[in-house]
Order: C-alpha cells, then sequence, then structure tokens
C-alpha cells in the first residue's frame, strides 16, 4: 500500500512565490505613477511661475535694460496660495515646492523643484529623488 506525500504548506510557500513578485510590481507601478504626477505637476508649477512673472515683470524698464535681472523676485508675482491652485499635487503631506528664478543677460529661467520628494521603493536609488523642471523664457 502507498503512502500518501504529505502536501501540508504547499499552498502558502506557492502563495510566496507569487505574493513578492506581484507586490513588487503593484509598489513599482505605485512608485512610477507618483513620481510621472510630481514630474508634471512640477512642470505646470514652473510654467505657471513663468507666466505670472513675465506678466507682472514685463516692463519698459525691463525690456528696455535688455537684462531680467529685476525680475527675479518670484514670491512677489506668485504667492504659496497661488501655488497651490496651479499644481495641488506637490502640496501633500506638509511638502512644499520651490520656486527659484535665474538671470542671465538673454532670458529668464524659473525652475520648479521638490526637495523632500523621495521614491519609496529602494530599487530605483536615488536617482529620481528630488526632481526639478525648468522653463526658459527668452527675453
Amino acid at each position: 500500500m502507498m503512502r500518501k506525500l504529505d502536501n501540508r504548506g504547499a499552498s502558502a510557500f506557492e502563495f510566496i512565490l507569487v505574493f513578492v513578485p506581484l507586490f513588487t510590481l503593484i509598489f513599482a507601478i505605485f512608485d512610477l505613477g507618483r513620481y510621472a504626477i510630481t514630474m508634471q505637476s512640477l512642470r505646470t508649477l514652473a510654467s505657471a511661475g513663468a507666466r505670472a512673472t513675465m506678466i507682472r515683470c514685463y516692463t519698459p524698464d525691463v525690456v528696455n535694460n535688455t537684462s531680467p535681472s529685476g525680475c527675479i523676485d518670484i514670491d512677489t508675482y506668485l504667492p504659496v496660495a497661488n501655488r497651490k491652485d496651479a499644481a495641488p499635487f506637490l502640496f501633500f503631506g506638509g511638502l512644499t515646492p520651490t520656486l527659484t528664478v535665474g538671470s542671465s543677460p538673454n532670458d529668464l529661467t524659473i525652475t520648479a523643484s521638490q526637495t523632500a520628494f523621495r521614491m519609496l521603493m529602494p530599487i530605483w536609488g536615488t536617482s529620481l529623488n528630488a526632481p526639478n523642471a525648468s522653463t526658459k523664457i527668452p527675453f
């Protein structure tokens, strides 16, 4: 008479074999989606900052001097309340994006960055942490 093999625990082992790759894939998709939304929001915020700067800063004095150096105070042109309207996703969890304006004799560069952003999955390393996006306005 043949003895019956003991199969207890086989389904638990199979579950673990499927569970680990499946949930790794799900969390990786979630993490990359979060990164994509953050990058799009940063691009939107940089564009809103550029738009506000050009609307309020495009004066005859600046145009005649051919230097946008008087336009670097972005907080005057786009306060935090308006930044939240432009890109609300960036302010979740107490995060605050920063807008900086760099000027050269020929253009303004508005850069939006989220320095506190961190990827959840360690498989990405630090290459995707602290994303930023910029908009360049020729003068």
